[in-house]
């Protein structure tokens, strides 16, 4: 072969390579493909398809229907590859890009726009992220957006709240209503002789206490004592029949009326507490190791209390958790300890949960206690005898009638405006003119001073974040109400063994312990 003709087969070659490069590279360079999610799109081959390749199969699906044609289907918004090999080698590349439905995005627009009645409302999609823009008036409002616009997939909250106005306050209205009515009738006669003729005795049927009649045996002649042990109604003696008589008879009306009226404020959802009343002392034994013995005082509140719990449910009604009580100091059932008179306690107390409408009332306790008790004593045999028979008979009765009732009564309230005069008792008498000035010594306000430095806000919305974050710091500082008696408090007190004190032997402390002291 001669030179020119290599030359020639050699150029041939290179031309032949070069086509085949230009239609590989052409054939490997990616097609845009575009599908709507729920929809589908056609793709022909001129050559027969032999196999089908789609990246993402969740995003989108590849079926082929004929040997030239593919059939595309949209399944989920976003972007993919799919390749497709033909007879004889050659390949098509497709970048697939399957969108959303915009007709599905418009119908999560309305919902978004009917739930929140607010049509500032926006929703864009960018991606596979949604973004959520405009003003709603509460947190439900914004929460309730946010999940609809989830369905089309991860949002983006960017949504504004109005700044909530003030909580509803509510107040409580009790009414502590008791009437205590008792009627005493005693009747008894006792007879005595202080020693006629040599003789000293008595008849009595002991409900009463008689008199107690001593003769005098130190001196001869001395006269008889006679010493009595409580008042008697009516006393009568004859010395020279050294015959005596008391006789018993009384009739006693009592009457106790109460009525309280605390009034209590607390916002929805807080507990509120009231007391009017005190604290009364009493000691309490301590037990177990080396507090063993020792006395401390203890506490306890009396008095008028209130506690409860107003919440305003979605009904526009009022639930309460109250607990009202009413407790006075006992002395008559008290007990004497150490020569210290330590008081009971008299309590009305009601723990109840109710719902009711604003300025309704409801009676949430009542009590109707009737007592009638008699007791009659008398002397067997002297007691039979015609007439006479009532001198050694003796009779008491007592009767009593309580009427206790507890009503409550809730209101919705706002604060007193400032130009309106707050509400003011009366009283009865004058106070002293003050040194200083003619009213109670205090900060200027803001005519003196001039404005504080809270401004008004420029915006009366804020981001979801914030309103939030604001609730919880709310919730914080105002913590969980006190349902309850508050904490029992304890002052010390030296135990009569304890010691220190007067007549009590220390006690060796035990070998390594500390010194014994008061006990807290």
């Amino acid at each position: 072969m001669s030179f020119r003709a290599w030359k020639f087969l050699t150029a041939f070659a290179a031309l032949v390579l070069g086509v085949s490069a230009q239609e590989n590279q052409q054939t490997t360079a990616s097609r845009e493909l575009a599908v709507t999610v729920g929809k589908s799109v056609l793709v022909d081959s001129p050559q027969t398809i032999e196999r089908i390749a789609v990246a993402n199969g969740e995003l989108a699906e590849a079926i082929a229907i004929t040997p030239h044609e593919i059939l595309v289907n949209g399944k989920l918004a976003g972007e993919t590859s799919m390749i497709v090999w033909q007879q004889g080698g050659n390949r098509l590349f497709f970048d697939l890009t399957v969108n959303r439905s915009e007709s599905r995005i418009d119908g999560i627009r309305r919902e978004i726009g009917q739930d929140t009645a607010n049509k500032d409302v926006t929703l864009s999609v960018e991606g596979e992220a949604v973004f959520l823009r405009g003003t709603v008036p509460d947190l439900v409002a914004a929460q309730r957006a946010v999940d609809i616009a989830s369905i089309l997939g991860k949002t983006v909250n960017l949504l504004r709240v109005n700044i909530p106005g003030t909580d509803a306050q509510i107040l409580l209205k009790v009414k502590f209503v008791d009437v205590d009515r008792s009627v005493t009738q005693q009747l008894g006669i006792n007879l005595f002789s202080s020693g006629g003729t040599g003789t000293i005795g008595r008849i009595a049927t002991g409900q009463f206490s008689p008199p107690l009649v001593l003769p005098d045996f130190t001196q001869a002649g001395a006269q008889t004592q006679i010493t009595f042990s409580n008042q008697l109604n009516l006393f009568l003696f004859r010395p020279d029949l050294n015959l005596g008589v008391t006789v018993a008879a009384l009739q006693s009306r009592n009457l106790l009326q109460i009525l309280a009226e605390p009034n209590v404020l607390a916002i929805n959802g807080k507990t509120a507490s009231f007391l009017a009343g005190g604290e009364f002392p009493f000691p309490n034994l301590q037990g177990g190791g080396a507090g063993l013995g020792a006395v401390t005082i203890q506490f306890r509140e009396f008095g008028v209390r209130i506690n409860f719990t107003p919440t305003i449910t979605p009904r526009g009604t009022i639930r309460l958790q109250v607990a009202p009580e009413v407790s006075s100091l006992d002395f008559a059932n008290g007990l004497i300890f150490q020569g210290f008179t330590i008081p009971a306690l008299t309590t009305r107390r009601v723990s109840t949960e109710i719902e009711l409408e604003e300025g309704q009332t409801f009676a949430i306790g009542g009590l109707l206690d009737n007592r009638d008790t008699e007791t009659f004593n008398r002397v067997p045999g002297l007691a039979s005898i015609p007439f006479f028979g009532h001198l050694f008979r003796s009779r008491q009765v007592n009767k009593s009638n309580s009427e206790l009732i507890v009503m409550v009564t809730p209101e919705l309230v706002r604060p007193i405006p400032k130009e309106q005069t707050p509400p003011m008792l009366k009283m009865p008498g004058t106070f002293m003119e003050p040194n200083t000035t003619a009213s109670a010594p205090r900060t200027p306000g803001m005519e003196v001073t001039g404005p504080v430095p809270l401004k008004p806000l420029p915006d009366p919305t804020m981001t979801v974040e914030e309103l939030t974050r604001a609730n919880q710091r709310l919730q914080g500082t105002t913590g969980q109400g006190t349902t309850g008696a508050p904490a029992l408090q304890f002052v010390p007190m030296l135990s009569p063994t304890a010691p220190g004190v007067q007549g009590a032997p220390p006690p060796a402390p035990p070998s390594g312990a500390a010194p014994p002291g008061v006990q807290r």
